[in-house]
This record gives structure tokens, sequence and C-alpha cells, in this order.
């Protein structure tokens, strides 16, 4: 199974580095990772995409909170949740093909950020299957190249994530 973990950390060097450690240490991929600051610049906000069976997650889930410097581990799988992506992708567009690019980026809300003679660079903010069907569309034409981020998530609760209680019963104080 697919999880989303969002994971509040001390913004300090070294945490990235024992996160990702814990990961390949027990064999799991991570699929996508985001790091980026919060509003308190002393802590950032990761979000970890990775698959596997439930009880390993949960094991990984437990050690990633004993961790130094992790302040909280929120499994967003099993809650509502809001997560996007973003492309930025080179596409061959001369000629009549270019109206056409510009047309399906269009339906897709994507913006055409630069062109060239020959090619166009969209950007494009989704869901993960939304852009992975763009860029299925995008082939015929020619992916010149592209650039993806991972996946950003947030809990749809008007609380922040890291105040809900929202984390999986194995890991709520008893």
């Amino acid at each position: 199974m697919r999880h989303t973990i969002s994971v509040l950390v001390e913004n300090k060097f070294g945490v990235l580095a024992r996160i990702a450690g814990l990961f390949s240490g027990r064999g799991f991929n991570i699929e996508s990772l985001t790091v980026g600051p919060t509003h308190d610049h002393s802590l950032s906000k990761m979000t970890i995409v990775t698959t596997g069976e439930d009880a390993v997650l949960e094991q990984i889930d437990k050690q990633l909170s004993k961790l130094v410097n992790v302040v909280r581990v929120t499994d967003l799988t099993g809650s509502g949740f809001v997560a996007r992506e973003l492309l930025m992708i080179k596409v061959n567009a001369a000629g009549p093909a270019r109206n056409e690019v510009i047309q399906v980026a269009n339906i897709f809300k994507g913006n055409v950020v630069h062109v060239e003679h020959e090619t166009l660079v969209i950007e494009l903010t989704s869901s993960s299957e939304k852009i992975d069907s763009f860029i299925a569309l995008m082939e015929r034409f020619g992916v010149v190249e592209l650039a993806r981020t991972g996946r950003v998530a947030m809990a749809r609760s008007s609380e922040p994530t890291e105040a809900l209680d929202i984390t999986p019963s194995y890991l709520r104080p008893e």
C-alpha cells in the first residue's frame, strides 16, 4: 500500500540523512520526498511517499518518531488529505503542433512559462495521476526534458496537520 507520511522536523543539518538512512536501512524505497521550511523557520515539513506492508510501515513510523530532531510523524494515508506535485516539461512544439500542445496544456490548467522556436516549457501543478496523464499525452509530441517534484500534502482539516490527532493508534501515547 502507498503511504503519504508528514514529518515535522527541526530545521537542522543531518536530519534528512538520518531519515533517508532509516528507510534505506530497512530496504524501503522513498518514492518521493519533499522538504521545506514551515512558517516557523526553526521547523521543516517533510512529505514522504513510500510503498510497503502496513505492519512494516508501522515500525518505520515508530522509529521515525524516536529520531532526534523529529517533532511529529503523521501518516496521512488513512485520513483526508490534499496532495499536489509540480511538473515542468519541455515539449517539441514546432509548426501546427504548437497550438495543439497549448490546448492540451490549457485543458490541464498548465501554464506555458517559456517559448522557443521549436519547444515550449509548460508548468503544471496537479495530482500525481493527472500529471502522469499529461506526460502521456505530451509524449506523442516529443518530450525533450522534464522535472517533477515530489508530493506535498496537507490534511484537509482546518487545524494544522501537526496539531491533529490523526496519528495512527500505534504511535499514540497510552
